[in-house]
């Protein structure tokens, strides 16, 4: 029984508390170079930054992990070999989230978007919000939070509509024949006109066509990105009151049936 208390206290002063001590100092420089590696990537995009430390951060405790291990005496190369095993079968058991990770990595650094841009991502409309380490979050409009894969992003058409901070409304109006064009037009324009719409380029309109039985005129009008529908629905709200107070009809497909007698 001594000899054991006494092996048992040489293995704990001889490897158990330099393990401890590795390990207890070894978690602060952890921590140390995170908070350095996070004061240097501050400049960067913040949801990149995110990423990337995500990542560093548990392959820092791996190789902790692995030095605490040969501190006491235990050989890792059987270690590190049966770890490179076992990564090689997860990475092919996970390779659809792998995918998304490096898909994180291609969006953050060819940047399509960023947080807080309005987007259209494969027919999916929405703000988004996080690109993390497997999915893009997007706030829909209707406020619903949608994860798409990262690697379905990177392969989708992406339409950014707030990296130039201004969009274009066209209204397709169809007007009875007896209006003359000047008179819609100068309505429509009218129309255009509200608090959040820009002056330069100002509102225009113009006869853009013929169809059954209407005549069919075309408004563009142009706001900022975050305006878009505001400006959508006051348009719409101020063309039916504008051609009322004109006395302008408005008109649908219809068939003029002419009977002579």
């Amino acid at each position: 029984m001594d000899r054991f208390l006494n092996l048992l206290q040489t293995f704990a002063l001889g490897k158990a508390l330099p393990a401890i001590i590795t390990t207890v100092v070894g978690i602060l420089i952890v921590k140390l170079v995170m908070r350095v590696l996070q004061t240097a990537l501050s400049k960067l995009d913040p949801a990149f930054t995110k990423l990337l430390l995500g990542v560093i951060r548990p392959v820092l405790y791996l190789l902790l992990c692995l030095i605490v291990v040969a501190s006491l005496g235990i050989d890792v190369t059987s270690i590190v070999a049966l770890a490179s095993v076992l990564t090689l079968a997860i990475s092919l058991s996970l390779q659809n989230a792998l995918s998304n990770i490096f898909g994180g990595f291609t969006l953050l650094y060819t940047k399509p978007f960023v947080t807080g841009d309005f987007v259209e991502i494969a027919g999916q409309s929405g703000t988004v919000k996080e690109v993390g380490l497997a999915y893009t979050r997007l706030s829909t409009p209707d406020n619903k939070l949608t994860f798409i894969p990262n690697s379905a992003v990177v392969a989708a058409q992406i339409v950014n509509y707030s990296t130039i901070g201004t969009r274009r409304l066209s209204f397709e109006i169809s007007v009875d024949y007896n209006a003359q064009p000047a008179d819609v037009i100068a309505a429509l324009v009218q129309a255009g006109k509200t608090p959040q719409t820009l002056a330069d380029p100002a509102p225009s309109a113009a006869l853009s066509g013929y169809g059954e039985g209407t005549a069919l005129y075309t408004l563009f009008v142009w706001t900022g990105s975050e305006d878009y529908w505001t400006v959508n629905y006051a348009v719409n709200e101020n063309i039916k009151a504008v051609f009322a107070e004109k006395g302008i009809a408005m008109s649908s497909k219809h068939l003029n049936v002419n009977v002579k007698q």
